[in-house]
């Protein structure tokens, strides 16, 4: 079976930000990428939740560790909701994908 003792590093992301939002551009490419960074960032956390480690993952989804790295790595890849439906249930959860309507001007 998978080993569980996993240990998250610790990620202030509020300091990334203001750090980070001092390069020219930054803001700009940031924004773009919202709703990638908002995808990782849940997938982070859920594997957190669930004390695994990326190669746990990889294993209860029947792939390799880097593969499930390029998953959480916001704007490098764009899975399909297949692998993110067994990226879910490796971490315990349910995905949910929902069409919300843009605010009107």
């Amino acid at each position: 079976m998978t080993d569980l003792k996993f240990k998250p590093v610790r990620h202030n992301h509020k300091e990334f930000l203001a750090k980070a939002g001092t390069r020219k551009g930054f803001a700009e490419a940031y924004d773009a990428l919202a709703l990638e960074y908002q995808v990782a960032n849940q997938m982070l956390k859920a594997r957190s939740r669930a004390g695994l480690t990326q190669g746990a993952v990889a294993e209860l989804m029947g792939t390799t560790k880097s593969a499930v790295s390029r998953l959480e790595a916001a704007g490098k890849h764009a899975p399909s909701l297949a692998t993110l439906k067994r990226y879910a249930s490796a971490v315990g959860c349910e995905l949910q994908v929902k069409l919300v309507p843009q605010k009107s001007a």
